[in-house]
């Protein structure tokens, strides 16, 4: 069809939208695969293979295999949210160990651990005591806030409740509490 000038004049272009919705999904999904990739991070598994509370990433798994190295050597090692980045702070700093002489940290690996522990422990309110003992943090209270203990909580008596946590796996508890919804 020609206008007045001569020309033909164009048919304008109908675009379908399933295409541009397929050209944005691809687009997504690969931004989504390479942001992944640069983060490291791992897909999350079901609770029953982690193990361990929190989701470590990539940047934080050397810090966490060397705090379980150097804690579940003596103890069991708890994890991070049960005290207050003050209280994991000054335990890395002292060589007084709750009633024990430890060599203390020395650089580069307590850096590796302090970032694990800072990481995934919380901050102090404003006006609160910092806790060296597991039955005075919130913390511990607020992760069990339908356990009534019956003797003074000790680091010892979590296999009670939680049979793996020598193995740094608090997810897996007996069978009286897995129902206790």
């Amino acid at each position: 069809m020609l206008n007045n000038i001569g020309y033909r004049r164009r048919r304008p272009l109908r675009r379908k939208p399933i295409g541009l919705l397929l050209i944005i999904l691809a687009w997504s999904l690969s931004m989504g695969w390479l942001l992944t990739l640069a983060n490291g991070v791992q897909g999350a598994s079901p609770s029953s293979e982690i193990g361990t509370v929190d989701i470590v990433p990539t940047q934080y798994q050397l810090g966490q295999q060397l705090y379980l190295e150097n804690c579940s050597s003596c103890h069991i090692a708890i994890p991070p949210a049960v005290l207050p980045s003050q209280t994991w702070k000054n335990l890395l700093q002292d060589s007084q160990h709750y009633g024990s002489q430890l060599k203390p940290l020395v650089d580069p690996p307590r850096v590796l651990v302090w970032k694990y522990l800072s990481a995934f422990s919380r901050p102090l309110l404003q006006d609160e005591e910092t806790p060296y003992r597991v039955s005075s943090s919130r913390y511990f209270k607020a992760l069990h806030p339908r356990v009534k203990f019956s003797s003074p909580v000790q680091i010892g008596s979590c296999v009670s409740c939680h049979p793996s946590a020598t193995n740094f796996n608090f997810r897996r508890l007996t069978s009286e509490w897995e129902n206790s919804q």
